[in-house]
């Protein structure tokens, strides 16, 4: 028997095929990027692992982009395109084929990335891409949800998705080269690490801002040279944008529940006032930075209909989501 989601979103199958951990592309110092030079009717991949994008009348990526400037839409798997029914359908191909296209759209994010990943990612690339006109960085739900890691874990720069198991392996490697010493220098045995208390939603909130406003000060250093504007987009979780949704939301988010331990992990994140919390201290912090800031949410929440089917889970958008956030995001960022 076939399930909402296959039947809702099939395109969602090639997603699972294409994040198969078994698959997983480890990069050095990025820790992991998306298979390159991966091929199918929903998503395609340069030799970098960059997605392809759409104009109207030619392709591009970071490994192939088009002659003269261009803009860069960055972040992590909303505007890479988790969701899209095909390349030509994400937030980078609708801007540039229809809602802003006088400069081609590079697609330059990174699935599960956090702000450290995408500065990264941006660095290790940058001579790739040497005319930049803007760089839109369309991000902010995976630092507030990594926020709730060990300190252990997220160390100075934050944690990362399924750094858990990086952690494991590098401690079953120091293990192997241990030897066991009799006197001076013999490792003596410690107690077992106290139970992980998940600190306060405030204090999640302010770590979360402070990563992003440090790593936005970096990427605008990098990117000076360019001339490149630079604007951050808090991205418009479907909790931040409204309680409720269509049908076809609710069966799928209901599905996704019953296999799922969103609300236990999340769902102090996902309501709507933490939405607005959270914005208000990117604005400010956005601000220090001279960096413009917009958040989304409030934005599609009064552009959208009720029966307006935007996004396949909490985070990823439908094509019609995509359709509309991309119209909305060229619009309040005056972009042509």
């Amino acid at each position: 028997m076939k399930s909402q989601r296959e039947i809702l979103t099939p395109q969602m199958l090639r997603y699972d095929d294409f994040d198969d951990r078994a698959e997983t592309r480890y990069l050095p110092y990025l820790m992991y990027f998306h298979r390159a030079d991966y091929r199918s009717a929903t998503i395609n991949t340069d030799r970098l692992g960059f997605r392809i994008s759409h104009g109207a009348a030619e392709k591009g990526s970071v490994a192939n982009p088009p002659k003269g400037p261009v803009r860069l839409l960055a972040g992590s798997s909303t505007p890479f395109g988790i969701g899209a029914t095909d390349d030509a359908a994400t937030m980078a191909s609708r801007l540039w084929t229809r809602y802003a296209p006088s400069v081609p759209w590079l697609n330059f994010a990174g699935r599960s990335h956090n702000s450290m990943q995408e500065l990264l990612l941006f660095l290790m690339h940058r001579e790739l891409v040497p005319e930049i006109d803007e760089i839109v960085v369309f991000s902010g739900l995976n630092d507030l949800a990594l926020a709730r890691l060990p300190d252990a874990q997220r160390g100075d720069h934050g944690g990362f998705f399924d750094c858990g198991e990086y952690f494991d392996s590098m401690e079953e490697l120091r293990a192997s080269h241990r030897r066991t010493k009799r006197g001076f220098g013999r490792r003596p045995g410690g107690p077992q690490d106290a139970p992980h208390v998940v600190p306060p939603l405030a204090d999640r909130i302010a770590y979360a801002v402070d990563l992003t406003a440090r790593h936005l000060a970096a990427l605008r250093l990098l990117a000076g040279p360019t001339g490149a504007r630079i604007t951050y987009v808090l991205q418009p979780l479907a909790t931040w944008v409204r309680e409720s949704g269509p049908a076809e939301e609710r069966a799928i988010f209901g599905e996704l529940d019953g296999i799922s331990n969103f609300w236990e992990l999340y769902g102090d994140i996902a309501t709507l006032e933490t939405g607005r919390r959270y914005a208000d201290a990117l604005q400010v912090a956005c601000k220090e930075q001279g960096i413009r800031f917009l958040d989304l949410s409030p934005v599609v929440a009064d552009s959208v209909k009720d029966d307006d089917w935007l996004y396949v889970d909490r985070a990823h958008l439908t094509d019609r989501g995509t359709e509309i956030v991309s119209g909305l995001l060229a619009e309040s960022l005056g972009l042509s």
